[in-house]
């Protein structure tokens, strides 16, 4: 019998978010595809040190080891050759990671293997590879380099920010277009009127179902954790907490800025992850924590 994923979260993860490939990346930027790829085949027993996305993906198939049904598969999503490939399996053999499955495009687009692979989640640092995954309709993130790690935490602590990312772009645009009082306005009409989904609907809506499973088994320490970082304020709250009520998400904690920098509140919370769709936010919240944009569909 086949394998199925149709029941998984699917974590599709480009090698060099996995993996600090920093110094491959640039000898590839410098000095082309066969200067990298010897570099790689001389190199393929010398371990890799984690990278940016290493800890969220180590927290994310711990869930696997807590129930009998596996619910976490991850998939190396990677435009390398299986010939250059080596030294990411022997790094992810060496720290034990439950990664069996990649696709290897050898240079070609990564975005028509998304679906098949039914990838519910990818984080690369390529714009171009995430744009494509974001225009086909699946969450996904590019990420920022940041000087500080995530906790090893065996806790899943994932955050996010509403308008654009959790929920559509709908208000958001007023606000950019019109201002802060027509979008205050338009929220205040609309309050009971839940927002449309917007790309990461999907994934906490996933991420709801896993932990209320873990209600279910009774764990002392729940094994995720979630957070909303808006920059929304009062009185455009009440329209979130009724999308969310709609669709039956409770958020473990939620942070509604008011134009305040997130970057402290985030600091504190410790997300493996942040996923924000504006690059300034990003920007500044990469120096404390894992950070993800979030593009526009185009």
């Amino acid at each position: 019998m086949a394998y199925s994923l149709d029941d998984l979260l699917v974590i599709g993860i480009s090698s060099r978010a996995l993996f600090d490939l920093e110094h491959e990346n640039l000898l590839f930027q410098d000095k082309g595809l066969n200067a990298f790829r010897c570099h790689q085949i001389a190199n393929e027993q010398v371990i890799l040190k984690p990278g940016v996305a290493f800890p969220l993906v180590k927290a994310l198939l711990h869930l696997n080891t807590l129930r009998t049904q596996r619910r976490v598969e991850v998939v190396i999503m990677s435009r390398n050759s299986s010939e250059t490939s080596l030294r990411i399996f022997n790094s992810i053999s060496h720290y034990g990671l439950d990664i069996s499955r990649a696709a290897l495009t050898g240079g070609a687009p990564l975005a028509p293997y998304l679906k098949a692979f039914q990838v519910g989640l990818f984080l690369s640092f390529d714009e171009q590879d995430v744009q494509a995954a974001v225009n086909c309709g699946i969450a996904a993130a590019k990420l920022y380099q940041s000087a500080q790690k995530a906790d090893e935490s065996e806790q899943i602590r994932i955050a996010f920010d509403g308008d654009a990312v959790l929920f559509s772009d709908e208000s958001e645009r007023i606000y950019q277009k019109h201002g802060l009082e027509a979008f205050e306005r338009h929220e205040r009409e609309k309050a009971n009127q839940p927002l449309a989904e917007g790309p990461f609907a999907k994934l906490l809506k996933t991420l709801a179902s896993i932990q209320r499973e873990s209600m279910r088994d009774h764990q002392s320490v729940p094994p995720l954790r979630t957070a909303l970082v808006t920059a929304r304020s009062s009185p455009a709250h009440e329209r979130v907490i009724h999308t969310l009520r709609a669709w039956d998400v409770v958020i473990d904690e939620t942070f509604f800025m008011g134009g305040i920098h997130k970057s402290a509140v985030l600091e504190a919370f410790r997300p493996h992850m942040f996923f924000d769709d504006q690059h300034a936010h990003c920007e500044r919240a990469s120096t404390v924590v894992p950070t993800g944009r979030v593009p526009t569909k185009t």
